[in-house]
């Protein structure tokens, strides 16, 4: 068995003494391990960093086998992150939760998506909002897409500020503000407002209101919880919102 593909790296980790076990998400072949032979080497330690885009050759005698990669890069995005802390989370954060999808399902959509928002990570006013529409379009992927389009209560199509945590429907704010403390946020930016008009406040929410679907309906059925990068993340930005954290250029006021 053999195959070709583009692929963005998610995460490594070693296999004795040289090699490595790569997990990758693909354009054609979705979630995809294999190991690397040489992967712990000094040449290949840096073509093998989370959010770097590869050329992948897979191989193994049988379908169900592990199988083993030959990897070429494409382009490096981990270094180019590594001085501005909130973007390095977001990518580890966003390489942690697409490790949640079902292996060897093919998610192409989700797969170019992920290559826009890596591509503007060097933009800190646009990417914080492309990683919560991201996360929006992985719950779509898999069926559990969100209907903002309309109120659950009235059926209104104007002033959407609030989800229903129970069935993820938006609510608008006349119908929602009885019961604001049991609802989610619901950011403007996510209602066709541009990326880089999110505010931090906008983004925060965002963060909160997909965290709760992905939660549900992702990590749950699989006995397990929100990745910690994507914990980090959310920690990252409510420091920002105190004052204390690192520096974040999301246009609008905080």
């Amino acid at each position: 068995m053999e195959w070709r593909d583009q692929g963005i790296v998610l995460s490594v980790r070693p296999h004795g003494e040289t090699s490595a076990i790569l997990e990758v998400l693909t354009a054609e072949h979705g979630r995809h391990m294999g190991l690397v032979r040489g992967g712990a080497s000094r040449r290949m330690k840096p073509v093998l960093q989370p959010g770097n885009s590869l050329t992948l050759t897979w191989r193994a005698r049988l379908q169900e086998h592990l199988g083993t990669f030959t990897a070429d890069l494409v382009k490096s995005r981990a270094g180019m992150l590594m001085e501005e802390p909130m973007a390095l989370s977001g990518l580890l954060s966003v390489c942690a939760v697409a490790g949640a999808l079902p292996e060897r399902e093919a998610h192409t959509p989700l797969y170019e998506a992920l290559e826009i928002l890596l591509e503007s990570m060097e933009d800190a006013d646009i990417w914080p909002a492309v990683l919560v529409r991201w996360e929006l379009g992985l719950l779509q992927e898999l069926g559990y897409g969100l209907d903002l389009s309309r109120c659950a209560a009235t059926g209104e199509r104007d002033d959407l500020v609030f989800v229903s945590p129970k069935s993820g429907r938006a609510v608008s704010r006349g119908a929602g503000l009885p019961y604001k403390g049991k609802l989610l946020a619901l950011p403007g930016f996510l209602m066709g407002a541009q990326a880089g008009g999110a505010s931090a406040q906008d983004v925060a929410d965002g963060l909160k209101l997909t965290a709760h679907f992905m939660d549900r309906y992702l990590f749950a059925p699989q006995e397990r919880t929100l990745p910690d990068a994507r914990r980090r993340l959310v920690e990252l930005f409510e420091r920002r919102q105190a004052g204390d954290g690192p520096a974040l250029g999301v246009g609008g006021p905080a």
